[in-house]
């Protein structure tokens, strides 16, 4: 009776210390999840070189931007917010199938030749004078004559010259002045793609045409890292103040992963971001010009 009470006893408490240690690993299981879910506004970046580096999204957001990504299929997965409505892989490649179908454009021609065999490919700089310069050169180079000989006379305004026009719409020189309001809305903070297309010099493409294979080699790009700080440019503020985040650049190439899928295009500018290929986490906003010059 004596050892039936005694190995009774011991059983009663191993299954106590049992118990306890499950709820201690459970509460660390749950601890765990707590903490990772702490950090709901940052995210994981693995780099070329693969370390892992924590970074927050804020403004200043550039040291992410220029991390050279791993171009899996899954980047593009991840990253569709912005452009949630890209097609399968058959509508991408009859997307692209079609736009090369257009006419092809002998200035986006001479941009790309020209950047292709160029011993400076990245010349440092501002990126709007640098992609307007290889704009502006080309079209001299094909047409002989400066592209503000040929801007339509319509785009002037009370306040300012087709050229003026032009470059204000080109620089998305957002401001609270009157002036800035007086251009076509609809052309507003499309810096590239909104100044070409209301010359009549191009057609311009949205995001899901551009991740939908719609671009050809040569167009021209604006985008913007915030949603928002676009909205504000096109309805006028101060910039300097508001420190909004855009880029201005070319299109080369798309970049597409073992199965055919667009997860990538590779670009012209100044050398911010030529170097590795953009995917759709880099930006919330992207316009770009097919040009038809």
């Amino acid at each position: 009776m004596w050892l039936k009470n005694s190995v009774t006893y011991y059983v009663s408490l191993v299954l106590i210390g049992l118990i306890l240690l499950s709820c201690s690993s459970t509460k660390k299981n749950k601890q765990k999840t707590i903490t990772s879910n702490s950090h709901q506004n940052t995210t994981q970046v693995q780099s070329s070189n693969g370390n892992t580096a924590t970074h927050n999204y804020g403004f200043d957001d550039h040291e992410f931007i220029s991390l050279r990504p791993v171009l899996r299929k899954t980047i593009l997965s991840n990253a569709l917010d912005s452009v949630a409505q890209i097609g399968s892989h058959t509508s991408a490649n009859e997307n692209e199938f079609v736009a090369n179908l257009i006419d092809k454009s002998p200035v986006a021609d001479r941009i790309v030749e020209n950047y292709l065999n160029s011993e400076n490919k990245e010349p440092k700089g501002h990126c709007l004078s640098v992609s307007k310069g290889r704009f502006e050169q080309a079209y001299k180079e094909v047409h002989g004559h400066s592209l503000y000989q040929d801007l339509p006379t319509s785009m002037a305004t009370k306040t300012y010259t087709p050229k003026q026009v032009f470059n204000l719409l080109y620089a998305s020189a957002s401001d609270l002045s009157d002036g800035w309001r007086s251009l076509p809305e609809e052309y507003r903070g499309k810096g590239n793609a909104g100044a070409i297309a209301y010359a009549g010099m191009g057609t311009i493409v949205d995001s899901t045409g551009i991740w939908s294979g719609q671009l050809q080699p040569g167009a021209l790009m604006q985008v913007w890292r915030f949603k928002d700080d676009y909205e504000k440019v096109v309805q006028g503020v101060n910039v300097k103040k508001l420190d909004p985040y855009g880029h201005s650049f070319i299109f080369i190439s798309y970049v597409r992963d073992e199965k055919n899928a667009i997860i990538g295009f590779k670009i012209a500018d100044q050398g911010f971001q030529s170097y590795r290929p953009l995917v759709p986490r880099d930006y919330e906003v992207w316009w770009a010009v097919n040009l038809s010059i």
